[in-house]
């Protein structure tokens, strides 16, 4: 029992009544009043001994209440006599309000009272167990139970859930109380190898060495995996298990490296407000009746901007991919992140999809060809030269297998992926022309994306002449991710870089608010991108409709190796796709075109 001493003064100052009562004068004997609010005081302030000593049964009333206090735990108890009655010379009944309050936002009052009776010349509280609640009978007692909130699930942009709550089961192995430890793990890793094939009675045994005496948690099993096995580990000697209720994705494969961010970030916000009730039990434990009642608050779903059909579709387009492969989707509108995709390669990795940092290749001429229409260096239609090969500074860049155009609009060598074209643009161009046009288009904006770490990527200036005519055609020190891309992507489709958003009411923040391109500009740039499509390097894309974009191939390392990059929108939906170590861009093209067959 914690001492009264403890009990913070102002609740004993809180236990007077709210009434005015006749109190006794000096001199003259105690009345039922002051022995009412005796009795209360000493009661709220977990003085059991005194209160009991209080009553006409102290053996009785103080067991009682001792019990209650233990079944309940209050924090505290507030009590106050609201009026005293005294029908008779030697009668009185007093009633009083009385809060417990329970912690964690628990409280529960309610009126009650009880009858006094004068002994020679000493008031007493007649005991009866109404008088802890007017309910409460005979050789009953009290108990309080929580009534968890279930989880709300998490659903995508069209309200189909993406994870859900699901009864998980732990199966925990005390190798102290199993007798054979060995056998029982040999037992245990014979059961659960269907459902994890890495589980092996070693590692049971060596697991359980290392936990220190506790219960070592040998899986943790989604309800109907447990179903499986249950008649196999269930009586198992030094075997025991618990439950709770978790978000579990409703598809293994569904963004597996994104979702355990998403579900870290709303955890909480899906919980909902506990409830709870309190009642009354018999002398075997068993439950009487219900004395107060609190339902459980359900938190509302949590709503993503994804779209389950565009990931999935994603997924699919990359999933036979050997190499790390990923797709990023956006909807340039709203900036909805509508799907981030990995294969299982990349998945290894981490979130490359949004951290990766590559060179874009030729999927960069989109910057170098904004800034040469903003800068007034040429339009869609001025005539340049895209010989095979050209040589700035003693350094000889060549178009893909050297091939030669002549002199064409520029619309044209965008089309076709003429490097020396916009090498030749670039080196035209100030040292920080293409960094502050690349943040303009949304690359290297620096985002706060609640749920998820991001990068946007990062277009250092450039002060000589090589290293701008390399970082005109994307190679350089120009590096991005897909999640980058996709933002260029979709400022040009919309005319705004967008502000991503990957969960419904969080706010995205960034480093800066990028100038607007012009609206002139993005126009040349969104005809060069239909070039691409329509006669360019992309032709097999025209089969799903107006894509507009840009291919890429991008040599890494010793030069011997390149990734394959697309980069475009259709409508309203903004990609970009890269299929690292490809060797060309076709591979990625070619997943493009699974993408938005997919999409529909």
């Amino acid at each position: 029992m914690r001492s009264t001493l403890r009990r913070p003064v102002a609740l004993l100052l809180a236990l007077v009544t709210a009434v005015p009562l006749a109190s006794c004068t000096l001199g003259s004997e105690p009345g039922p009043e002051d022995a009412a609010r005796q009795f209360v005081a000493a009661f709220a302030g977990g003085d059991t001994n005194t209160a009991s000593g209080q009553t006409d049964a102290v053996e009785a009333a103080k067991a009682l209440m001792d019990k209650a206090r233990g079944a309940l735990k209050p924090a505290t108890v507030m009590a106050q006599v609201t009026k005293v009655d005294t029908p008779g010379q030697g009668d009185a009944h007093a009633s009083f309000e009385i809060t417990w309050d329970l912690g964690r936002g628990r409280q529960w009052t309610y009126p009650s009272g009880f009858d006094l009776r004068k002994q020679e010349d000493t008031w007493k509280v007649h005991w009866e167990p109404t008088v802890l609640h007017p309910k409460l009978g005979a050789q009953q007692g009290l108990a309080v139970q929580d009534a968890e909130a279930s989880l709300a699930p998490i659903l995508d942009r069209d309200g189909t859930a993406v994870l859900q709550p699901e009864r998980v089961i732990s199966v925990l192995f005390e190798p102290a109380k199993a007798g054979d430890a060995n056998a029982v793990a040999g037992q245990l890793a014979t059961a659960l190898k269907g459902i994890d094939p890495t589980i092996t009675a070693q590692g049971i045994v060596d697991g359980a060495n290392k936990s220190n005496g506790q219960a070592y948690q040998v899986i943790l099993l989604r309800d109907g995996d447990y179903q499986k096995v249950r008649a196999q580990i269930y009586d198992l000697q030094g075997v025991r298990f618990t439950s709770e209720s978790r978000l579990l994705a409703t598809d293994r494969k569904f963004a597996p490296t994104l979702l355990p961010a998403v579900r870290k970030l709303v955890e909480e916000q899906v919980k909902g407000k506990a409830g709870w009730r309190v009642y009354t039990v018999d002398s075997t434990g068993a439950e009487a009746e219900e004395l107060y009642a609190k339902p459980a608050e359900p938190a509302k779903a949590v709503r993503l901007a994804m779209s389950s059909k565009a990931q999935n579709a994603a997924q699919a387009a990359i999933a036979g991919e050997a190499t790390p492969a990923m797709v990023v989707a956006i909807q340039p509108s709203t900036g909805d992140v509508l799907a981030v995709a990995q294969n299982e390669a990349a998945d290894k990795q981490g979130t490359l999809a949004l951290t990766g940092r590559y060179p874009p290749g030729s999927t960069f001429k989109i910057v170098t060809a904004a800034e040469a229409l903003a800068s007034g260096k040429a339009t869609a239609d001025t005539p340049l030269g895209c010989p095979g090969t050209t040589t700035i500074d003693g350094r000889v860049i060549p178009n893909s297998n050297k091939f030669d155009k002549g002199v064409i609009p520029l619309r044209s060598a965008f089309a076709f992926s003429c490097n020396t074209t916009f090498a030749e643009l670039a080196v035209q161009m100030g040292p920080d022309d293409l960094t502050k046009m690349a943040k303009n288009l949304g690359l290297g904006v620096d985002y706060v994306l609640p749920g998820v770490t991001t990068i946007t990527g990062s277009v250092p200036e450039a002060t000589a002449k090589v290293e701008r005519a390399e970082d005109g055609f994307g190679q350089g020190k120009v590096v991005a991710s897909p999640f980058g891309m996709a933002v260029v992507a979709a400022t040009v489709a919309s005319g705004a870089v967008p502000k991503p958003v990957l969960v419904r009411d969080t706010q995205t923040k960034s480093d800066t608010t990028p100038d607007p391109v012009p609206g002139a500009v993005l126009d040349g740039v969104r005809t060069m991108m239909a070039e691409v499509v329509t006669g360019g390097t992309a032709g097999s894309l025209r089969a799903y409709g107006d894509v507009r974009g840009k291919t890429g191939t991008a040599q890494f390392g010793d030069g011997t190796h390149s990734h394959g990059w697309f980069v475009g929108y259709r409508g309203d939906l903004a990609f970009a796709v890269l299929i690292t170590d490809a060797g060309q861009s076709g591979s990625a093209t070619q997943a493009t075109g699974r993408f938005l067959a997919a999409m529909g």
